[in-house]
């Protein structure tokens, strides 16, 4: 068993104009509002005052941007298994628009047509997971809601489906820890 990092620290970026109109945002790469940007500055303050050890960001331009407004663009590498769940066909729609064409769907059982289902991300999140734990310290993540929400989940030993369980809004912070040698979510979005 490698060893336990002091802490990992996840960020969901910050607004964009499609987190406003609840718009399933994967693969389109769209940037930050000015209200995400002025909240991604003030990111510094919810996070502890040490050096991280892992800074990761996804490849998408809002993490990215929300890492580099927080000031630790310097420090991140990217990782395509931070990406956003793959959509697929669902991609730009609300919930609402999807369930007018499909009421008995629900993305974490069902998965996104020409997109990914829940057991795709947990793969991806679990990949990341243990490169976090393999740090040599505390470690940073800037991602997206639901690959965020399944990272939470598969750091808990869950299955990557429980992620529905975990609400997370745009710029919120998470810290994910250990308690009697289980990893546990030790404060979930603040």
């Amino acid at each position: 068993m490698s060893a336990a990092p002091a802490g990992v620290f996840l960020v969901r970026h910050a607004e964009t104009e499609w987190t406003i109109d609840r718009r399933h945002t994967g693969r389109t790469d769209i940037p930050l509002t000015e209200r995400g940007r002025e909240a991604a500055r003030t990111l510094p303050a919810k996070l502890p005052h040490e050096d991280f050890a892992l800074v990761l960001t996804s490849p998408s331009r809002r993490a990215r941007e929300t890492c580099e407004l927080a000031g630790f663009g310097e420090l991140a590498q990217v990782r395509d298994d931070l990406l956003e769940w793959d959509y697929g066909e669902y991609e730009g729609l609300t919930t609402e628009q999807i369930l007018a064409q499909r009421p008995d769907w629900d993305m974490w059982r069902d998965g996104c047509p020409g997109g990914e289902g829940a057991a795709d991300v947990g793969a991806r999140a679990d990949r990341v997971i243990e490169e976090l734990r393999r740090a040599e310290g505390p470690g940073l993540v800037f991602s997206h809601g639901h690959v965020l929400r399944v990272l939470g989940a598969r750091w808990a030993e869950m299955g990557p489906e429980q992620g529905a369980r975990l609400a997370l809004s745009p710029g919120a912070v998470c810290r994910l820890g250990h308690e009697h040698g289980r990893r546990v979510l030790e404060r979930w979005s603040f």
